[in-house]
């Protein structure tokens, strides 16, 4: 029997997708797979290389394209003159990973509507043929209300489901933008919010990052996150 696919998106770069992706892995329970489409402007390492450092490994991962240019994915496959990763492809991998894994985590690259290939493929138009959920990753503070809410509205618009979102680096220092989010994040979206990781989380590895994992996320997905531990304001 094939297991569950969940993919990862963000409302936008560098707000922690590969952490939480990580994090999601570590709280699973059975085997798991994290697929990311296309890799742009990493060098050397990937993010599959942090997902494996930080969960210590024991997980399958696939990189379908890896590209020099830290662009979307379509651009630095056109200035490199290869062929683009295409939806099809996509889910053509998650099936494949999910006949031999309990789940698979589809890492996106950016934004929800970012192109992975010249026809304006998306990452939803590989979610919707496998009928798999998204889930959205946050900033912290001042602007995540406006990119969260888009995200998850062109989600519904796609019928797609959005369990809900999660902030991919939790301030140790939260501004008052930051704190008022966590109430106010589900009210402007319409979906919970189901975490937080601390800001340093990617920087750990092994049982200390599963022990952050577990306390960032919330028990729908694998850990034993309370929103009221963020201090929102009264």
């Amino acid at each position: 029997m094939s297991g569950d696919t969940l993919f990862v998106t963000g409302t936008g770069t560098d707000v922690g997708k590969t952490v939480v992706t990580a994090a999601l892995a570590a709280t699973a329970r059975g085997s798991v797979a994290v697929l990311k489409p296309a890799q742009t402007g990493s060098g050397e390492d990937g993010d599959l290389v942090e997902v494996e450092r930080m969960t210590g490994g024991g997980i399958t991962t696939l990189e379908l394209a890896r590209h020099r240019d830290p662009l979307a994915p379509a651009v630095a496959a056109r200035r490199e003159a290869v062929p683009p990763v295409t939806p099809a492809r996509i889910v053509s991998a998650a099936e494949e990973l999910a006949a031999a894994h309990d789940l698979v985590l589809v890492e996106g690259a950016g934004g929800l509507l970012v192109p992975y290939d010249d026809s304006g493929g998306t990452l939803p138009d590989a979610a919707v043929p496998l009928g798999a959920p998204v889930l959205v990753v946050c900033p912290a503070g001042l602007g995540a209300l406006n990119t969260a809410a888009l995200t998850v509205r062109e989600l519904r618009h796609r019928k797609l489901d959005c369990p809900g979102l999660v902030v991919g680096s939790w301030p140790t220092a939260p501004d008052l933008a930051a704190r008022c989010n966590v109430v106010d994040l589900p009210s402007v979206t319409g979906v919970p919010l189901l975490g937080a990781l601390p800001e340093g989380a990617g920087r750990l590895r092994d049982e200390e990052f599963r022990t952050v994992a577990r306390a960032g996320l919330a028990p729908s997905l694998g850990g034993e996150w309370d929103a009221a531990a963020l201090g929102a304001p009264s």
